[in-house]
């Protein structure tokens, strides 16, 4: 017998699974979301939680390949590019240094901040309406240097980023310390982010599945999709459940939101998405008795610190050597190195809780892919979000929701369609 067909079929149980989700389901739609492991129990999972508008300007910066290509061959460097023969990797590169030019920069910051203001206000409502339990805070974030040429660097970009709408502060190293007494001495200034935010984002996705359950939503987990089959109607795809045995699901549309797996899933269809997982690190802790009282990036070491009333965590680093699975202890000791050198009561590495990797899903123009696939209508994609995915998620399932049900998006469509990279 055919199983019976759903409306919306989510591929996907992270942050922007969830999120496109429940904005579905607000928008009258039914959703099944299916997830191989447990929802947000990856790329989601073990991020340092911060909302961050200040993050609109991309990656792909003027200057950045020079510095990519000092780090290359330094493991526990910000950025790492493993050494190895890799044809896909190598043509991401070639496109994303292209794209490291002032003008590109402009034209992604603006699709991203446009992306980032949306989230940053639909997350405050969501929280409000939904009663969503994640530790949020609207504390603001610092960038904390040591190093004075890096840090008026960086004062320096504050005019440019507030003739964006990004607003900043920068303060001095001896008031800076006053105010935070978490830091050892030797800061030299900080730039503050003061609209930006923070959360507990395995909190966060748990707190959406459980919204996404409450309004009828189904969401099926240890239910791996092997493969997706377009046809006139609608979609079909195959999956394999936790016991082995294997099985259909049909849904009069589909949403890919499998992030850094998503190309592969999606190739055996024509369609092509440059993702390349860019691996990240995280150590969480339980919080120390002297924490930073606001989330703090030690940019000279590019290691960012969160505090929350449950735990502290350590996380960053940017890592293109595929899918590879291993946790490497090399960059996990970074992270703590940055640690003792900044803080004043560093996490004891006695008490580690987790220590945690994920893939982040990068695009070579840092922008997302969300819509409809130009060749299969009735499978879309939510893809592509880099770093940013819970930053991102509100924004993102928001306007998925409304270019499937037809409703005018508040966010123009156009910087994240699919179409552009195919």
């Amino acid at each position: 017998m055919n199983p019976p067909t759903d409306d919306v079929l989510i591929l996907g149980g992270g942050a922007i699974g969830l999120a496109t989700a429940l904005a579905l389901l607000e928008s009258g739609r039914g959703v099944r979301l299916l997830e191989a492991a447990t929802v947000g129990g990856a790329t989601s999972h073990g991020n340092c939680g911060t909302i961050t508008p200040s993050h609109a300007p991309p990656l792909a910066a003027p200057g950045v390949p020079l510095r990519a290509l000092r780090w290359m061959f330094t493991p526990d460097a910000p950025l790492y590019l493993k050494p190895r023969f890799d044809p896909a990797l190598w043509l991401w590169l070639a496109r994303f240094t292209a794209r490291c030019n002032t003008r590109a920069w402009m034209v992604s910051a603006a699709a991203r901040a446009a992306l980032l203001d949306d989230s940053r206000a639909r997350l405050v409502d969501w929280i409000g309406r939904y009663g969503l339990d994640c530790e949020f805070g609207e504390t603001g974030l610092d960038y904390v240097f040591r190093d004075r040429r890096n840090f008026e660097y960086y004062a320096t970009e504050c005019a440019p980023l507030n003739a964006m709408g990004i607003a900043t502060e920068v303060i001095d190293g001896a008031q800076y310390l006053r105010q935070e007494p978490s830091l050892r001495e030797g800061v030299v200034g900080a730039v503050r982010f003061p609209d930006d935010a923070h959360l507990r984002p395995d909190r966060y996705v748990a707190e959406l599945a459980r919204v996404v359950r409450e309004r009828g939503g189904v969401i099926e987990e240890g239910c791996r999709v092997e493969s997706i089959q377009p046809d006139a109607d609608g979609v079909r795809v195959r999956i394999a459940g936790r016991e082995g045995g294997r099985g259909e699901r049909r849904g009069r549309d589909a949403v890919v939101a499998m992030a850094a797996w998503t190309p592969e899933f999606i190739r055996p269809l024509g369609l092509r998405l440059p993702i390349q997982p860019g691996k990240g690190y995280s150590i969480t802790y339980p919080r120390p008795a002297l924490a930073p009282r606001r989330p703090i990036v030690l940019k000279d070491r590019s290691v960012c610190v969160t505090a929350w009333g449950s735990g502290f965590r350590l996380g960053s680093t940017m890592e293109f050597s595929g899918h590879d699975d291993t946790l490497n202890e090399l960059r996990l000791s970074a992270l703590e190195r940055a640690a003792r050198e900044y803080l004043r009561e560093p996490p004891d590495t006695a008490s580690v809780q987790e220590k945690w990797y994920g893939w982040r899903p990068m695009t070579w123009d840092d922008l997302p892919a969300l819509g409809r696939s130009p060749k299969h209508p009735h499978v879309w994609l939510a893809a592509g979000h880099g770093m940013l995915g819970i930053s991102m998620s509100p924004a993102s399932g928001q306007l998925m929701a409304d270019l499937m049900t037809g409703r005018a998006p508040v966010i123009d469509p156009t910087p994240y369609r699919v179409e552009r990279f195919q």
